[in-house]
């Protein structure tokens, strides 16, 4: 897991600026199964948002605490009911985001 300083979020939060969030949290709410989810699309893109709909029952502050206590994904930013998720890819092929944090 690579800890982030200031410059390095704010590349991945410049990087992250024009995405659409992938995942969303309804009121299903926070299981483990979509935590799996999470950690298998960290593999693939390394960055990217997850949006909480209005009728979701969890906070902001609620899912920052539970991705990042279970997982070893980083919240790098919240915005409103978004959230900007980077983690390290497995994939060496993959890493494109984290060779780029490597380099700040």
């Amino acid at each position: 897991m690579i800890e982030l300083r200031g410059k390095q979020k704010r590349y991945l939060r410049a990087s992250a600026h024009d995405m659409r969030p992938l995942f969303s949290i309804g009121k299903q709410g926070m299981t483990e199964n979509w935590l799996d989810q999470l950690g298998d699309a960290i593999d693939k893109r390394e960055l990217f948002k997850v949006n909480i709909l209005p009728n979701s029952d969890v906070t902001v502050a609620e899912l920052k605490e539970f991705i990042e206590a279970n997982s070893d994904i980083q919240v790098v930013q919240s915005i409103g009911h978004t959230l900007v998720l980077f983690g390290e890819s497995n994939d060496k092929d993959r890493r494109h985001y984290s060779a780029g944090v490597r380099h700040i």
